[in-house]
Order: C-alpha cells, then structure tokens, then sequence
C-alpha cells in the first residue's frame, strides 16, 4: 500500500492535481482583479464570498452545488471521455439539448406508465437521443474522414434548431414560450436528498453522475474495451496495425460520449426544480462549460468530478456576491475566467513534467559525477 501511495504522489498523479491547483489560482487572482476594478471597496468580500461558495447557506447552499455541478459533471464526462480516446466532442451541448428534449417529450406525453418506470424511460430516452447525436460526427470521422470538431458543430447548431421546432409542434406552452411541464412520475425521485439538504433542488442526479463517473472510470482503466479505446487514441496507426477496429471504436467512442451528456440534459430537466426548455436560438451553455471542467480535471473521470463540483462552488458563490452590490455581469465574467483557465491546466503540466524532468537529469549527472569520483 505504501509503495501505491509512494508512487501517487510522486508521479503523474501529483503533477495533474499541481497543474490543476495552478490554474484555479490563476483564474482566482484573475477574478480578484476584476472585483477590484469593479467595486474597490467590496472587493475582499465579494472575494471571500466566492471562496466560501455554497457554505454561506449550510446544507442548503451544500446541497445547490451538488444540483448546479450535476448536469456539467456529465457534458465533462462527455468531452473527457472523448478526449481520451482521441476526439474533441465539442458537439455536448447539441447531445445535451437533444438528451433534454427526449426526456421532457417522454415526461410529458408518456403520461400512461407507471410512476416507478415513468423517470426511467425518460433517462433512457434522453440516453438514445445523446447517442444518436454523437453517432453522426462518429460517422462521418470513421468512414469519410471529416473532422469532428467541424461537423460536431453542425450538429450543435441543428439540434438547438430541431429542438425548437420539435417543442414548438409537441409539446409547447404558447404562453410561456417554453416546453409544457413534464408529469410528476417522471421527475427524479428525491430519494431522502430533501430532507437532508432542505431548500436545494437536489435528487438523485448526483448519485447517477458519481456512479457514471465511477463506470466510466473502469471502462477505461480496468477493460479490454477502454484500452482499445485509448489505443486508437494514442495512435490509430499502431492500433490499426495491431489489429484493432479503429473505424468501430471511434463510432462507439462518440456514441457513448453523446450518451453522457444526452443524460446529464436529462439530469437537469426532469431535476423538477421549475428548469423548462426555452424557445431561443441559444445553444446550451452546460455542453461549453463541460470542455472546460474536462480540461480542469485533465479528462480524468475522478479529475472531472471533482473539478465539475469545483465549478459548482463558484457558481454558488458567484450569486452570493450580489449581496455586495456586484452586478450579475462581473459575476459572470469572474466566473467565466475561472471555467477558462482551466485549459492552462495542460500546460502547467507540461510546465511541471520540465521541471521534473530538468531535476531527474541533474541529479543523474550528480550520480554520475560521484561514481567517478569514487
């Protein structure tokens, strides 16, 4: 056990959390300054007020950064999965509007099943629609080499406009302009999470996301399967040469992929905390904020998790400092700068790795150096 926890600390391990501490304190220091330019004189407290996040409210402001991390804990798992086999699945938010918009029409239309059932079939709902999302950039990378990046964001811009017009002829509620209010049974059941962090809209999405983030954390790491993945990643050439079906993996890659966020729309809209899907040419902003908490916990699923509940503290706290009168614009651009400079996360790795490496080779040649000595 000790030589495990030797070797965690001295080696990939340590120097993925020290890149990612690096980057929150840069976005941090960079979110101060803005307060100081903003409102001077508050601008320790409204500081201390991000830092402190959901704990001003106790188990109530606990339990809103569990909600507000849940749907981006899911589009990171997304953008992480992909990312480690090789692809850039910057299409989460069209999987993740698609995944929403099956949930809600199986909430809402599929009035005749069974309360026990009801949620369930509109998780699974939303879990084919992220996947056949995904499955169309997978496609067109497998048999005709077109780029992910270009037709992922096709499809986000399809889906946003395929949603509208679908709730539009569905399931709207013209008066509102949004999507008609999904039935009871089809909301996630609360599962105690009320009791236990009253006043927060918390249910058992959070426990859906832990335990996605645990499987996807085996697949990858303890499964023929996930290290076929990651093959193909690394070098599809040499994957390719060793016998592995490159075309078949990175279909499947993006389908799973697609069904992780697909979920985590799902996740948000059926949260019964009065979210409705709107009628906007706006693509969802949780498939964008997924990339980044991706590239914070460096496509690692624990990494993803923690840095998804990382983003929902500041969330927490961001809407806090309008207690000392900071406009919900600054708050937002704090909070965008942080999210940000999580991709500085790669390279205060590559950073680290330098050093590390500069270190091994001095104390190499002070080795070397002695011996011959001797």
């Amino acid at each position: 056990m000790s030589n495990k926890i030797k070797k965690l600390f001295s080696g990939d391990g340590i120097v993925n959390f020290s890149s990612s501490i690096l980057a929150i304190i840069c976005g941090l220091l960079f979110g101060f300054i803005i307060l100081l330019a903003s409102n001077p004189s508050q601008a320790y407290n409204g500081f201390m007020m991000i830092l402190q996040g959901g704990f001003t409210d106790g188990m109530k402001g606990v339990g809103d950064v569990l909600y507000y991390s849940t749907p981006i804990i899911m589009t990171g798992l997304s953008v992480g999965f992909a990312f480690k086999t090789g692809l850039f699945n910057i299409g989460a938010s069209g999987q993740f509007t698609a995944g929403a918009f099956a949930a809600v029409f199986v909430g809402v239309k599929f009035t005749f099943l069974p309360p026990q059932i009801h949620w369930l079939v509109a998780l699974l709902a939303a879990v084919a629609a992220g996947a056949l999302w995904g499955c169309v950039p997978g496609l067109l990378k497998a048999f005709f080499n077109v780029n992910e990046v270009i037709s992922a964001i096709m499809m986000n811009y399809i889906g946003m406009y395929l949603v509208n017009l679908l709730i539009r002829n569905t399931i709207y509620d013209q008066l509102k302009n949004q999507s008609m209010a999904v039935a009871p049974g089809a909301m996630l059941p609360k599962a105690g999470m009320d009791k236990l962090f009253p006043g927060a809209s918390l249910n058992i999405g959070i426990v859906i996301a832990v335990l996605c983030v645990i499987l996807i954390h085996v697949v990858l790491n303890k499964t023929t399967f996930g290290y076929e993945l990651k093959a193909c990643g690394l070098n599809p050439d040499a994957s390719k040469y060793a016998g592995i079906n490159e075309k078949r993996n990175i279909v499947l890659s993006m389908v799973i992929s697609g069904a992780l966020a697909g979920l985590g729309g799902a996740l948000l809209y059926l949260a019964g905390s009065g979210k409705y899907l709107q009628v906007l040419d706006v693509i969802a902003p949780e498939g964008f904020s997924g990339i980044s908490v991706a590239l914070l916990g460096l496509s690692n699923p624990i990494g993803i998790l923690f840095s998804g509940l990382f983003i929902g503290h500041i969330t927490v706290g961001g809407y806090n400092m309008q207690l000392f009168d900071f406009v919900s614009e600054a708050i937002d651009i704090i909070i965008a700068a942080i999210v940000y400079c999580g991709a500085l996360s790669l390279l205060f790795k590559n950073v680290i790795h330098r050093m590390q490496m500069r270190r091994a080779k001095k104390a190499e040649r002070r080795t070397r150096a002695a011996a011959k000595e001797e």
